[in-house]
């Protein structure tokens, strides 16, 4: 038998009674406003050169590195390279962001081979479409990292 509830009260509450979420002492830390240009000028440097270190552990090929930043035509990516202290815009902080949170990710999960290795391996996860990690988020930009980030976190339960 299917009973029918109401969305805001169960079985054995008054309609006084509502459900509330238990106490707790976490607290989300607040999210950096990137809109903010002083923001953006603090992150920038260390996001820079945590992405260039990154692309240099998994091997990417700087035309490739240049497509994940959104782009980024030779000469701004090469500046970057040289003083990473570049102020980034709002995309590109969140572009930086998705392969931070990957490659502590495959971190987490690999031995350190296989995860500076894992985004240019074949992969028959049905995201890829039989494609490297890396292909999908050079054809698919901020969405596909945003699925290859939620992926990897899951397989790492977080």
């Amino acid at each position: 038998m299917l009973h029918k509830w109401s969305n805001k009260t169960m079985p054995h509450q008054t309609a006084s009674q509502t459900l509330a979420y238990p106490a707790t002492l976490y607290a989300p830390p607040a999210l950096p406003d990137l809109s903010r240009a002083e923001e953006r000028r603090r992150l920038s440097p260390s996001a820079l050169r945590a992405f260039f270190n990154i692309m240099e552990k998994w091997q990417v090929r700087d035309e490739d590195a240049r497509q994940l930043l959104g782009g980024v035509s030779n000469g701004a990516f090469y500046q970057m390279k040289q003083n990473p202290k570049r102020v980034l815009d709002q995309d590109r902080l969140q572009r930086v962001s998705y392969l931070i949170g990957i490659f502590k990710a495959l971190n987490i999960l690999y031995s350190t081979k296989l995860a500076d290795q894992w985004v240019r391996l074949q992969n028959t996860n049905p995201i890829f479409t039989g494609r490297t990690p890396l292909e999908y988020m050079l054809q698919g930009g901020t969405p596909a990292m945003e699925v290859v980030r939620r992926l990897l976190d899951a397989r790492r339960g977080g």
